[in-house]
């Protein structure tokens, strides 16, 4: 190679002796842009050239560096203030805009803010109510219910009611209103109030009836609770504790189940008919009622293991007054004043030996005598329903209306008969 980058070999001479070849470099020679003054001591012209080192001198002693020197156009760092800034301008913005937007869906969407779900396709039978729903039933028995509110020389108590017709008649229990010291209170679904009076009373029924001095009332449809089965679905309208228009729902748990009055001394028994539905203090005097809404029952009594009666809450065990029996003492309230009661024209003593319950005594112009009973006989059931207490024969008599005739086997002796006993009313 004849060029100047390899014209120098270790152990020649630089420049090399004689002329140089034509083409090549030489100082001073032809003017080349790569070839300079420097060339000979250039590394990057010529690598053989000797390398130097520049090593800095420490300054001496006493000495003060040199003030650097800044460039007037490099870029400035900035401080930390600037973007603290506008990090708590954008926090407070988010924080207006979160807010807004959550009030937004609060006011059209509720509380929740996100919805949850999908919607039906099509809405659930169950929603559309129909009128043989529970909540059918509800809606239309409930402008039917009324609750009492009545003073007494201790204070004040609560019970329920319903319409009987549409000019102002009520029923509701006789111990609801025995001791009212004034006019009753009655207030209706709508919450508007009436002053009631008690027309008439029927203390072994446990039955009353309250007039007020309004018309266009909503009665409520009489059922038959002669028609009724054990398991039938029954709901319970009335005030528990106060809260009025209150339901609850259960079933028939039995029928014919004898029940004490014993609100005013004397024999009051009837044959009620027994649910599990929930009642308590308060419901006494509202409608039980069907499945179909119609009443059935008057809400009556319960059973408790508190020794208190003023503590005694439901267990499932309610009573209610049948509404056929229910019905009749009404009319006879309302057309007279006060009320027939279905008699047999005869004392029960105690209960037999062998079952049934004996006579004690029988009236020798009254229905039993009419059929052929003396006293000593027992009685061993009664329109077909065993007999198993004295006030079971009472209360099943009070079931039935005067004029009935019913069955009644009993014992006389070691012979068993079967009479038609036509029941009378009482004539006082």
């Amino acid at each position: 190679m004849t060029d100047g980058w390899n014209q120098r070999r270790p152990g020649s001479a630089y420049p090399p002796a004689g002329p140089p070849p034509p083409g090549s470099y030489r100082p001073g020679g032809d003017a080349s842009p790569w070839w300079s003054a420097e060339a000979p001591r250039d590394p990057w012209r010529d690598p053989y050239s000797p390398a130097a080192v520049v090593i800095d001198t420490v300054p001496p002693p006493g000495t003060r560096d040199p003030e650097p020197v800044v460039d007037p156009d490099a870029p400035r760092p900035r401080g930390t203030g600037p973007y603290l800034l506008v990090s708590l301008v954008t926090a407070l913005l988010a924080g207006l805009i979160g807010g807004a937007l959550g009030y937004t869906l609060a006011v059209r969407d509720g509380a929740a803010g996100f919805p949850l779900g999908t919607a039906p396709a099509t809405v659930p039978s169950a929603v559309t109510r129909p009128a043989d729903s529970l909540a059918g039933v509800a809606e239309r028995v409930l402008p039917s219910v009324v609750t009492i509110k009545v003073r007494t020389s201790g204070g004040g108590s609560v019970g329920s009611g319903f319409v009987a017709s549409s000019d102002g008649y009520l029923i509701t229990n006789d111990h609801v209103v025995a001791n009212a010291s004034g006019p009753l209170t009655v207030t209706f679904h709508d919450g508007t109030s009436a002053a009631g009076t008690v027309v008439g009373q029927e203390p072994e029924s446990d039955i009353a009836v309250v007039k007020v001095s309004r018309t266009g009332l909503t009665p409520v449809e009489f059922g038959d609770s002669d028609a009724l089965a054990v398991g039938d679905p029954v709901l319970a309208f009335g005030a528990p504790l106060s809260l009025s228009n209150t339901v609850t729902a259960g079933i028939i748990s039995a029928v014919d189940r004898t029940i004490e009055s014993g609100e005013r001394g004397g024999q009051g028994y009837y044959a009620a008919i027994q649910t599990d539905a929930a009642v308590n203090q308060g419901n006494s005097g509202g409608p039980l009622v069907d499945a179909a809404g119609r009443v059935i029952g008057v809400n009556t009594a319960i059973s408790s293991l508190a020794a208190d009666r003023e503590q005694a809450g439901n267990i499932g065990l309610a009573f209610a007054v049948p509404i056929n029996q229910t019905r009749r003492i009404t009319q006879d309230i309302i057309a007279t004043g006060k009320a027939r009661r279905t008699v047999i024209g005869a004392q029960v003593g105690d209960a037999g030996s062998g079952g049934g319950v004996r006579l004690s005594r029988v009236d020798g112009a009254g229905p039993a005598a009419g059929a052929g009973l003396r006293a000593g006989d027992v009685v061993l059931r009664f329109a077909d329903r065993p007999i198993e207490e004295p006030g079971d024969l009472i209360a099943l008599v009070r079931k039935h209306a005067p004029g009935s005739v019913v069955t009644v086997e009993y014992r006389r002796g070691a012979e068993r008969r079967t009479a038609a006993v036509t029941l009378a009313a009482d004539v006082n």
